[in-house]
């Protein structure tokens, strides 16, 4: 080779060197730069309805934590690919918004597999807990244990604000979280039933403070609980219908925490 040409070539991969991804220069090729996340977190969230705006708020703060943090998410917007296979890739699963009925057959029975064998964690929110009959399908009896043995029963349509007191501070999800902080705008639901005895709570609701004042209460309100009898870490978090609870951050410190906790990470 020329001296001429060897300086052109020589020149040539000096100017792509800059281009080439960091820590694969030459003799590196197979070195591998991007990293692989901590964990993977499957989030189901629902389409349509009032409840869209929470759960495309949720998707935008969860896509910059994961971000930040370094774990990947796959969104779904029904049960359809769910079963044990698919749920196997995500050490957590998020249920945003959307109720556990009308569920594909093979998606329940490998939810309750990888709840009962630890697969991974769970965290629900809101109407993850809209237990009954619905929309012609039966309720769900096993997600009806899981989720303190309640039934829905009503809730506030016109929304009001409530303040929620922490019952278990020493809880991770509740770390940083103030002992008392107020929730806007929220249709607080009523059940037939407190979970308090099949549960643990993290955290309820004050009625006497809703404004505006309403009669629809039920008492004993836990809003934020875990079930203890299942291998798997989980969290139930009431609060999650209107797009303005990702500007408290009351609410996204326990969402956060939730997400590691549960994740085990």
């Amino acid at each position: 080779m020329g001296t001429g040409l060897l300086k052109h070539v020589i020149l040539f991969i000096w100017l792509l060197l800059p281009t080439l991804p960091v820590g694969q220069g030459i003799g590196n090729e197979h070195h591998n730069v991007l990293k692989a996340p901590r964990f993977r977190v499957l989030a189901l969230a629902q389409v349509g309805g009032h409840h869209e705006a929470y759960s495309k708020a949720a998707r935008v703060w969860l896509d910059k934590l994961a971000a930040d943090s370094g774990f990947a998410i796959d969104y779904i917007t029904n049960t359809d690919k769910i079963d044990s296979a698919y749920l196997g890739k995500h050490q957590l699963f998020l249920q945003l918004d959307y109720a556990p009925y009308g569920w594909k057959p093979s998606a329940e029975k490998a939810f309750i597999q990888y709840i009962t064998e630890g697969r991974g964690g769970w965290i629900g929110f809101h109407h993850a807990s809209l237990l009954g009959e619905f929309d012609g399908f039966p309720m769900w009896s096993w997600f009806y244990q899981f989720m303190g043995n309640i039934r829905f029963k009503d809730y506030i349509a016109d929304f009001v604000s409530g303040k929620v007191k922490v019952e278990d501070s020493t809880h991770p999800v509740m770390k940083g979280v103030p002992a008392t902080f107020v929730i806007d705008k929220e249709e607080w639901y009523t059940y037939d039933r407190s979970p308090r005895p099949d549960v643990h709570v993290l955290a309820s609701v004050d009625e006497t403070s809703y404004q505006p004042a309403t009669t629809k209460k039920m008492g004993d309100h836990p809003v934020i609980w875990t079930n203890p009898r299942y291998p798997a870490r989980n969290v139930y978090v009431f609060m999650g219908h209107s797009p303005a609870l990702f500007n408290s951050n009351a609410y996204t410190t326990l969402f956060r925490n939730a997400i590691f906790w549960a994740a085990q990470k």
